[in-house]
Formats: structure tokens, C-alpha cells, sequence
């Protein structure tokens, strides 16, 4: 609706990047999704939708306050797009972080699925002598 808005859609995720210069219009913005979806028979769910305010890197000072989160939209520091994990400031270190732990995880599985499959080798101590028959 406003120019300098954008939205993107992915099967049924659906993506609205205001700039701060037009986030007066953020909640017309999500009123005018809520009336898409409702002529196209769907419904906006406001309590699996995120709200992520992006903010500089390295600017020193104080920023500006960002107003309170839309309706019921639940204002997070970080967000799963894709199956890639943006934060706030867009650095990597959340990405990086859960891609360590998920790589972890698989590991430990790796070795415990190796440890149950195994063949075990059974070895018998015992005497030979010269009279043994075997």
C-alpha cells in the first residue's frame, strides 16, 4: 500500500519490510493483508506472526525508540526466514550458533546408533594344552 513497503510470499509464509521512514504505516499495512486474506478465504494468524525491528551495527548514540508491536504481534530479537535465522542486528551469530548445535546433535545420534550396531567380539580366555583335542 505505501510506497517504500515491501512484502514477499512463500507458500503460506508471508514477509512485510517496512523502512523506518514509513512505520507509521505498519498497522494499515497488516490491515490490508488481514483484507487479502479474507477475500482469498484465509485468515492472517497473529499469534504465529513475529515482528523484528532491524537495527544498525557499530552506530554509537542512542536509537530511537520503536513504537509497540502491532496488535497481538509478538516482537522477537530474532527470526527463523526459511530455515535461516535472522537477528536483530542481522549478524550470523544465531545462524551459526544453532547450525553448531544441530551439527552436535547429529554427531551424538551418529555415535549412539554406532555403539548399538556394532558387532561385539566375545573372546574366552582359557588354558591350552598339548593333550587338547581343538
Amino acid at each position: 500500500m505505501t510506497a517504500g513497503n515491501r512484502i514477499f510470499k512463500y507458500a503460506d509464509d508471508t514477509y512485510l519490510l517496512v523502512p523506518s521512514t514509513n512505520s507509521t504505516s505498519r498497522l494499515d499495512e497488516i490491515a490490508h493483508i488481514e483484507r487479502w486474506a479474507a477475500e482469498n478465504n484465509l485468515k492472517l494468524n497473529c499469534t504465529k506472526s513475529k515482528e523484528v525491528i532491524f537495527k544498525a551495527r557499530g552506530v554509537r548514540g542512542k536509537s530511537a525508540q520503536p513504537p509497540p508491536p502491532c496488535l497481538n504481534i509478538e516482537r522477537v530479537s530474532r527470526l527463523n526466514v526459511l530455515g535461516v535465522i535472522v537477528n536483530d542486528k542481522l549478524g550470523a551469530s544465531d545462524l551459526v550458533s544453532n547450525l553448531v548445535e544441530s551439527c552436535s546433535r547429529l554427531l551424538y545420534a551418529f555415535r549412539v546408533l554406532d555403539t548399538h550396531t556394532r558387532p561385539t567380539l566375545r573372546v574366552t580366555a582359557g588354558r591350552f594344552s598339548d593333550d587338547d583335542p581343538c
